[in-house]
C-alpha cells in the first residue's frame, strides 16, 4: 500500500503536466491567444515558413518585426494563395487578430490583400 502512494502521486503529477502542455498548445493553435478584434498591417515579407500546422510570415511593418500566422497549406490554396504570393520581398496587407499580449508583435491572418486582391482565409469569419 505504501509503495503505491508514491507511484500514484507520480502518475497524477505526470498527467497534470501533460494536460497543461496540451492545453497551451491547443490554446495557441486556436484563437484564444488573440484579442478577438481585427487590425490591419501593411509590410514586406522578410521570411516565409509555409507548411503544417500553419505558415508563419516574418514581416517588416514600419521598421517593426511582426510574425503573422497564415493558414494551413490547404486553407491558403482554397483562398487562392500560392507560396510565391507570400515570398520574401512581397508587400502584403494583413487583416487579422493580434496577440492579446501587447508586448508581442504577433497576429493571426484572416485576410491577405496583395495588389488590391483580397484572399479570405476564413470565409464568413468577421
Amino acid at each position: 500500500m505504501f509503495k503505491l502512494v508514491p507511484s500514484l502521486s507520480a502518475a497524477v503529477l505526470s498527467a497534470s503536466l501533460l494536460v497543461a502542455t496540451v492545453s497551451d498548445a491547443l490554446a495557441h493553435h486556436g484563437w484564444r491567444w488573440t484579442t478577438g478584434g481585427n487590425i490591419e498591417l501593411t509590410g514586406v515579407v522578410t521570411k516565409a515558413e509555409l507548411g503544417n500546422p500553419h505558415g508563419v510570415l516574418t514581416m517588416n511593418v514600419e521598421g517593426e518585426t511582426w510574425m503573422v500566422e497564415v493558414g494551413q497549406p490547404w486553407r491558403n490554396e482554397r483562398a487562392g494563395l500560392i507560396d510565391a504570393d507570400m515570398a520574401p520581398g512581397a508587400e502584403l496587407t494583413i487583416i487579422g487578430e493580434p496577440s492579446a499580449d501587447v508586448n508581442q508583435r504577433l497576429m493571426k491572418a484572416e485576410r491577405i490583400v496583395i495588389d488590391g486582391k483580397t484572399y479570405d482565409l476564413y470565409p464568413g469569419r468577421d
